[in-house]
């Protein structure tokens, strides 16, 4: 699953990969762009985590909502629907929300470098 995201065609198997990691983010937990991008190899690429969560938006099977930034700020709140919003999923998974920022964010947060390896 570790790959450096490149251009192009490669871009897509990043993706993927960050999609499938997560997909294994707990519910009522979060993790971080950055997080997500040391994880597969590529610390440098916190921004395309971003990117392929923007692209997710139609895929149910990815919990996009539990990808944040490294402060707990909900950075890509805009690219949900105004009838299921961000903060609202994440409040059904008993994350609470206050001003876009994730409450007790270093206790909510989840590592994949931890978790997984």
């Amino acid at each position: 699953m570790k790959t450096k995201p490149g251009r192009g065609k490669h871009d897509y198997r990043f993706f993927e990969d960050v999609y499938e990691v997560v997909k294994l983010i707990p519910a009522g937990r979060v993790s971080t762009y950055g997080a997500i991008a040391r994880y597969l190899g590529a610390a440098r690429s916190a921004r395309m985590v971003g990117y392929a969560m923007n692209k997710c938006m139609d895929r149910p099977d990815v919990p996009a909502h539990r990808v944040v930034n490294r402060n707990g700020m909900l950075t890509g709140r805009h690219h949900f629907s105004p009838e299921f919003p961000m903060d609202e999923r994440l409040r059904r998974e008993g994350v609470q929300v206050v001003d876009d920022q994730v409450q007790e964010f270093e206790k909510r947060f989840w590592d994949p470098q931890r978790e997984l390896l």
